[in-house]
């Protein structure tokens, strides 16, 4: 193993993690967490594809994955799909491929024409897509591909954005983690200052982080959109032992990850959240 892999198989099963995800491969290239079934998609595909690029192992079959993904991200769907697979295909090497996603990505998330997608689809398993998630995705794949956006489009995003502004964070009712990173996010990409915010400090608990202050039990999605963004502002969590150990606690028998030690199945979302929140831990 790596020293990446050596240093995270020091606190979780990695050999488990990577029998858990070849085991959901299949013969299209493409992955699905439910392993009886044989319906392949975009977005546990990507998270394949981001797993084994964290670990720095090459991905089986490699072109068969860039096909998959190429043939699916048709201009018909949403455009977190198209932003996710354009990702993923860009990791394994087809910028071509992946730029070309973007342009039907600009077919339909329109800045200058006040279209943000907003609820045409999205990859949280839990609850609705937010308002930001579409130009969450959109700057994560502009960023990798070091895309230029004019000046005028940089602003209708920052504009739409700050309409979410609530407080010291972004939400649509109130603020919340995985809005506030979104935001900063994608702020941050489009060049302008991310706010100085302490409100991911307020959602932190002994061993995790809540969606928002002063409330139970911590998730794995709020926790992973924290540490990013504590790590994109320059700061530490306060708890970090804690946090490492709660990570631990949620993986499951068959090597993947759960989002609370409550309840849960493993999915490839979760223990890519898992493994990443957890390589950033390490690094503070």
């Amino acid at each position: 193993m790596g020293s990446k892999l050596n240093e995270l198989a020091r606190y979780v099963n990695l050999n488990a993690v990577i029998n858990y995800i070849s085991k959901r491969r299949h013969e299209d290239g493409g992955y699905c967490f439910v392993s009886m079934l044989n319906e392949t998609n975009i977005n546990d595909t990507y998270y394949a594809v981001k797993i084994y690029d964290l670990l720095n192992l090459e991905i089986p079959e490699k072109e068969k994955t860039i096909e998959f993904l190429n043939s699916s991200a048709q201009p018909h769907r949403a455009t977190v799909a198209l932003a996710m697979a354009g990702e993923a295909l860009a990791i394994l090497g087809a910028e071509d491929l992946a730029r070309e996603k973007l342009e039907y990505i600009f077919a339909k998330y329109n800045p200058l024409k006040g279209q943000f997608s907003v609820g045409l689809g999205g990859s949280e398993e839990f609850g609705a897509a937010t308002p930001l998630e579409s130009t969450y995705w959109v700057m994560r794949l502009v960023s990798l591909l070091n895309y230029k956006i004019t000046d005028d489009m940089k602003e209708k995003i920052r504009d739409f954005i700050e309409g979410f502004r609530k407080g010291n964070g972004y939400g649509v009712n109130q603020p919340t983690v995985t809005m506030t990173y979104q935001a900063i996010y994608s702020l941050n990409v489009l060049g302008y200052p991310v706010p100085k915010t302490r409100f991911f400090e307020e959602c932190e608990v002994y061993g995790g982080f809540t969606e928002v202050p002063m409330s139970l039990p911590p998730y794995l999605e709020p926790t992973f959109y924290a540490i990013r963004a504590l790590k994109l502002l320059g700061r530490k969590p306060r708890y970090i032992k804690e946090h490492i150990r709660f990570i631990r606690a949620l993986q499951n028998p068959n090597g993947g990850f759960r989002r609370s030690l409550e309840l849960g199945i493993s999915n490839f979302q979760n223990t890519y959240r898992a493994l990443r929140a957890l390589n950033d831990l390490l690094s503070f």
